[in-house]
């Protein structure tokens, strides 16, 4: 018998099946996971995936970059224009309140989906990339001094490599990156001989987007509040695989994007820790973000309208907030068992094709599958596949200097959802194989 429960590990809360029965083996717990899915029945919620390209069936292995939106996002969103727009939280008419009404609803979804304390600690934003600006320049700005000490790791995505570079210049303080081993997971020893005094604020990925690999972040966490340090986490490559509970992680602030979460692009979710945010300055100014304005002096909402300045992304804060309920109704343990299911299916199966080298191999992480094939161009074989209507990414990732750490400028990167199947896995290694044989 397999249950599926929510465990705490130093790896952050990851869904996890545990084996109830010795004679149970990895193998049929894989199996009994990718059977006991409803992948044809989900399928069905997700009308691009009918697409046909050039006459063959679409497969979306690109999900690391954006994932499909199921039908009842896309309902919502309409289902708003039609009934409900307005400009929300000032007006004295009924699509304002209506409007009002759905905004706050989504707010709420974000605030159950990470089990912050409250919906004043969540504020729209257009994604991660914003939400990791907006903390550099208030938190960061307020609060970083000359010869302080930042840490990121090397596996860190651009945007969580720029902004602090930027606010290191400005203020005089030090980068510092945490090494990671040859499968690409942090080393906690080196980590813990970069945390010192100096440290004054840690800013992590909870999962790689070039690797897949899953920090661990509960501890990591642990050891930088033990020196004082805040911890900003980057989840737009977790919350889609992870049921993630920012109380229990205890961090400082958690930010991710929409659309990696079958939500609609230019949305975003930040959560801050309310102790902390209650006292940040403002981001941006204009309307929605004050409370008085003279031209002496102006006078601030309280969060998180503070930081929610001029007309928000309405009908995408509302789309969002129906993905996040239509993933949390499947259920994140259920899809972390699938997908790590398919994904060992999906490693076994390309370990077998000559030349192929999986780059990112941690034990734990999610099913992002970056590999390169000997003799041939990343952008060739990202072209054979999309001649079979197959879609991955190739390239940087932007996330070049983890790429360089294993001597790469690029990979070819597949990368799964829960809508994916083993069938698709098929396809797609059968076309590296033909690819291998014209080469």
């Amino acid at each position: 018998m397999i249950t599926n429960s929510i465990v705490s590990n130093n790896w952050g809360l990851l869904q996890v099946p545990f084996i109830k029965e010795r004679n149970e083996s990895r193998f049929s717990l894989k199996a009994n996971s990718l059977r006991a899915f409803p992948v044809d029945e989900v399928r069905k919620d997700f009308p691009i995936l009918s697409e046909k390209i050039k006459g063959k069936q679409l497969i979306w292995f690109d999900n690391a970059a954006t994932t499909q939106k199921p039908a009842c996002v896309l309902d919502r969103i309409d289902y708003f224009y039609r009934h409900e727009n307005s400009n929300v939280h000032r007006g004295a008419h009924t699509l304002a309140a209506r409007a009002t009404d759905a905004f706050e609803a989504a707010r709420e979804s974000a605030c159950r989906f990470l089990h912050a304390a409250s919906p004043k600690e969540i504020i729209f934003v257009r994604g991660t990339t914003e939400a990791i600006n907006l903390i550099a320049r208030t938190y960061g700005k307020q609060n970083i001094e000359e010869g302080d000490e930042i840490l990121i790791s090397h596996l860190e995505h651009h945007a969580n490599i720029v902004p602090w570079q930027l606010l290191c210049e400005e203020k005089g303080a030090n980068l510092k990156v945490i090494p990671v081993d040859d499968t690409g997971q942090v080393d906690l020893m080196e980590y813990g001989k970069l945390l010192s005094e100096k440290t004054k604020f840690v800013a992590l990925a909870h999962v790689s987007n070039a690797l897949g690999t899953v920090l661990p972040i509960l501890e990591m966490t642990r050891l930088a509040h033990g020196v004082g340090a805040k911890v900003f986490i980057d989840g737009a490559q977790a919350v889609s695989h992870l049921g993630v509970d920012v109380t229990e992680l205890d961090s400082d602030f958690y930010a991710f994007s929409g659309h990696k979460i079958c939500g609609p692009t230019g949305i975003g979710v930040l959560y801050v820790k309310w102790d902390i945010l209650k006292d940040l300055p403002p981001y941006q100014g204009g309307g929605n973000m004050i409370s008085d304005v003279t031209f002496e002096k102006t006078r601030y909402q309280d969060p998180p309208a503070r930081f929610e300045a001029g007309t928000g992304n309405i009908a995408d804060a509302v789309g969002l907030g129906a993905a996040l309920d239509y993933v949390s109704g499947i259920g994140l343990d259920q899809i972390f068992s699938y997908e790590h299911a398919l994904m060992d299916y999906a490693m076994e199966a390309m370990r077998l094709i000559p030349g192929l080298s999986l780059i990112g191999t941690a034990e734990q992480k999610t099913a992002i599958l970056s590999f390169v094939l000997k003799g041939i161009p990343n952008g060739e074989a990202g072209k054979a596949l999309n001649a079979e209507a197959i879609a991955v990414r190739t390239g940087h990732h932007c996330a070049q200097p983890i790429l360089r750490r294993f001597g790469l400028e690029s990979t070819v990167r597949p990368s799964l959802a829960f809508y994916n199947t083993t069938d698709e896995i098929d396809r797609m290694v059968h076309a590296l194989r033909r690819q291998i044989l014209l080469a």
